[in-house]
């Protein structure tokens, strides 16, 4: 079995860091994943700081960049970290200079290809650069263009009406992309492991759905630290409870429409042929067969959003006898 690799990547400065130590401890199960750290200087300051609440086992590699100079350095490293503990997953934090193409491609070497398979490239955007991002020039353009996520990081700097248009900015410039607006990197745990491309069966591969608590509100991953709270920056969680049968040409007319602002919907759908599990994630849907339950419970994460609008909407999604 091939290991999966998880690229974080993002200027410098944007909250790489952060979101590692919030991966890190998260996670229920790390025995079998290896972080390895790339710093530009000598002295390793990040690894350092991971290393003080990591479980795992965490690799260093200083003076250089992994995209260029240390390229066969990691080629090596890896080659050896393969051989010694055959990991489940490797997750790598970028310095912020390098480009993801390069990294991507080091991986894609003769040597590694056979025991490595890139899973997800991860961009953290400091919101503050967002608009002078011409000047990054083309690293910044591809720590875009190359993202599976994009985490906006740091909108309490922002204006609340500045946040839905640089959202719908980065989706136009990263059409593949899932984005999401954080404060401290604060994204729900499924987002960064799952995949939400699915496999030949039609259902999705690493399903987020193995257990589910109708009760739990994916709002509790928002928590933040530092002065402001999530409610005071604008995020908000809601829930939609219903017995009655959902019209599904009517719901997926509804998930369609929604706003990028909308940017987390989990939960059990029951339509007239049975009940789905329904994962949304920034404009994606996977829906997985479900028999737990015959009711529709749905927990809503979104930014600003007007949640009486988004409830009468689905309201109108009830089927009618």
């Amino acid at each position: 079995m091939k290991t999966k690799v998880f690229i974080i990547t993002g200027f410098l400065g944007s909250g790489k860091t952060t979101l590692l130590k919030r991966i890190l401890a998260f996670s229920n199960d790390l025995s079998k994943t290896i972080v390895l750290v790339n710093e530009f200087g000598k002295v390793g300051i990040d690894g350092s700081l991971i290393k003080k609440t990591a479980t795992t086992n965490i690799v260093e590699l200083n003076s250089g960049c992994i995209c260029c100079t240390l390229k066969i350095d990691m080629i090596q490293t890896l080659q050896t970290l393969s051989h010694q503990y055959s990991p489940e997953r490797l997750v790598i934090e970028a310095t912020g200079v390098a480009d993801p193409l390069s990294i991507s491609d080091a991986l894609n070497d003769r040597m590694l290809r056979p025991n490595f398979q890139l899973e997800k490239i991860i961009t953290v955007v400091d919101s503050d650069f967002w608009e002078a991002r011409e000047v990054f020039g083309t690293v910044f353009h591809n720590q875009i263009n190359e993202a599976d996520l994009i985490l906006l990081n740091k909108i309490d700097t922002l204006d609340k009406a500045d946040v839905a248009v640089i959202l719908k900015q980065i989706q136009d410039e990263s059409a593949k992309a899932l984005v999401f607006p954080c404060l401290y990197c604060n994204i729900d745990p499924d987002i960064i492991w799952s995949c939400l491309e699915p496999d030949d069966t039609g259902f999705a591969k690493d399903s987020p759905f193995k257990a589910y608590n109708p009760q739990t509100d994916l709002y509790s991953s928002l928590n933040t630290e530092g002065t402001m709270t999530a409610k005071e920056a604008g995020f908000m969680s809601f829930i939609f409870e219903t017995k009655s049968v959902l019209d599904k040409e009517l719901f997926t007319i509804f998930l369609k429409d929604l706003p990028l602002e909308l940017f987390r919907i989990k939960g059990p759908v029951r339509f007239l042929d049975g009940t789905q599990m329904l994962n949304f994630v920034g404009g994606k849907t996977q829906w997985q067969e479900w028999s737990d339950t015959e009711n529709t419970c749905l927990a809503f994460v979104g930014w600003d959003v007007i949640e009486e609008r988004v409830l009468e909407k689905l309201n109108q999604c009830i089927l009618r006898t």
